[in-house]
């Protein structure tokens, strides 16, 4: 069901709103303020939101919280920025907002919030929008039951065609995604769904368990986020009913709220993948609590760096005599981490969007080696011969570059594969391995392996 009719804007528009709402705050005209933000869809006023400092934010809050669109702007907006904005506010008029959320927003926006400050927001709320709120809170916000909406469409599989779309049309305006009916039969328990240009297409006189269709993609309230976007993403679905132990039809997630899920699932990944903890509002938060975030990251590369200059320093015999070796340390640990990065991050991405079966676990692992040999011949060789005609002496400095970057681009493709897999059988998030932890890891065996094969192959 469409929250808000107002047209999104973006790009250059979306610059003119923000230039504009500054000029009018500078000048002081509240009431032209007020009248742009009711024209503006709330998406786009978060997103100017962003971009204000927190005087002008406070200040453009306190006249927006007087018109009908604060609800929705609060559904739209970061979360840091949320609780600082109606922190002071009163819980009988947060109790009013979070009444004018569809109730999973409403949910989002209650878990958000200081404990205390929930409890007291909801003692102000009717019953049945408390109900319905308190009975969304009780599942983990990760899971089905967390991000579903109550508010779905289902009609008894008794009545007929002419019965149904009667019901459709008194009953439509509070309902979400009303273009799937959920046919239900005994105690709401599910039987079936129809479209609703299925529904249009039939005798009056038909009755729905008669025409509805069976087979029904269905999710269970503690089915992860992930894997309910990965089912509406696989069916093509606009929305997927959410069902609980006895199957009865408690709500459905529709595909906006999936969006928001492989957007934020995603935007996890990437952070953790690049070493930036996992925590997607860190632009937003004081420098303080971003230091405290990467700085664990980055404690794993500077242990890494400790780790190779350690190796370095067991090897400095072979360097004073071949002070060449030297040379090519940079690209050799360059290499070996680009690829292993490379490997883990097809692998973290194959698995987040269900492309990588955990039952072919050993063929994945293959290619991925395959892959590490068949570039660490081609840049081994490559390497090798520019060793070669680079540097006379030694002679065998060209074979042991060219085995070296072989050597260690086969062997980082292959951790680079292994380790995301590893961690997702043990179940524990694939990303985390990525980033610092593999190519640290990486640096350190390549080039232990780099002067493992000077030594041998130069007899030092």
């Amino acid at each position: 069901m469409e929250k808000n009719p107002k047209r999104e804007m973006v790009g250059l528009e979306g610059k003119v709103l923000r230039d504009t709402l500054r000029r009018l705050y500078r000048r002081g005209a509240i009431e032209n303020i007020r009248r742009l933000i009711v024209k503006t869809h709330p998406a786009d006023l978060a997103w100017v939101f962003r971009s204000l400092n927190f005087t002008e934010q406070k200040d453009i809050f306190e006249i927006l919280a007087q018109t009908e669109q604060v609800a929705h702007f609060l559904s739209e907006l970061d979360e840091s920025i949320m609780l600082d904005l109606v922190e002071g506010l009163s819980a009988k008029f947060m109790a009013n907002v979070v009444t004018e959320m569809a109730s999973d927003d409403a949910a989002d926006l209650l878990e958000a919030l200081p404990n205390e400050v929930a409890i007291e927001i909801r003692t102000h709320m009717e019953v049945k929008d408390r109900d319905e709120v308190e009975e969304l809170l009780k599942y983990d916000p990760d899971t089905a039951g967390g991000i579903m909406s109550p508010d779905f469409m289902y009609l008894d599989e008794d009545l007929t065609v002419e019965e149904a779309i009667t019901k459709v049309q008194k009953r439509s305006e509070e309902k979400e995604m009303v273009f799937y009916l959920y046919i239900t039969h005994g105690d709401g328990q599910l039987g079936g769904v129809l479209s609703l240009r299925e529904l249009l297409l039939h005798p009056m006189h038909r009755k729905l368990k008669n025409i509805m269709n069976p087979n029904v993609v269905t999710v269970t309230t503690d089915t992860d986020q992930e894997k309910v976007a990965h089912i509406v993403s696989q069916y093509n679905m606009l929305a997927v009913p959410v069902v609980d132990g006895a199957f009865n039809m408690v709500g459905i997630v529709t595909v906006d709220d999936v969006i928001d899920v492989l957007r934020e699932e995603a935007n996890e990944d990437f952070m953790q993948m690049a070493g930036a903890g996992r925590d997607q509002e860190i632009l937003l938060k004081p420098l303080h609590q971003k230091i405290l975030i990467r700085a664990p990251w980055l404690l794993a590369s500077w242990m890494g760096g400790v780790g190779a200059m350690y190796i370095i320093n067991s090897f400095e015999d072979a360097l004073m005599k071949v002070l060449a070796l030297a040379a090519f340390i940079p690209i050799i640990a360059g290499m070996g981490g680009n690829i292993a990065t490379q490997s883990s991050t097809i692998i973290v991405r194959g698995l987040a969007t269900g492309r990588v079966n955990m039952h072919h676990f050993f063929q994945i692992v293959i290619k991925e080696s395959l892959v590490g040999i068949a570039l660490g011949f081609v840049f081994g060789l490559l390497l090798g011969v520019i060793a070669y005609f680079s540097y006379a002496n030694p002679m065998e400095l060209g074979i042991v570059v060219g085995v070296s970057v072989f050597a260690v681009m086969a062997m980082s493709a292959t951790v680079g594969a292994i380790v995301p897999l590893m961690l997702k059988r043990l179940n524990i998030d694939a990303a985390v391995a990525t980033g610092p932890f593999i190519t640290t890891a990486v640096d350190v065996l390549g080039i232990g392996l780099y002067f493992m094969v000077a030594k041998m192959l130069l007899n030092l």
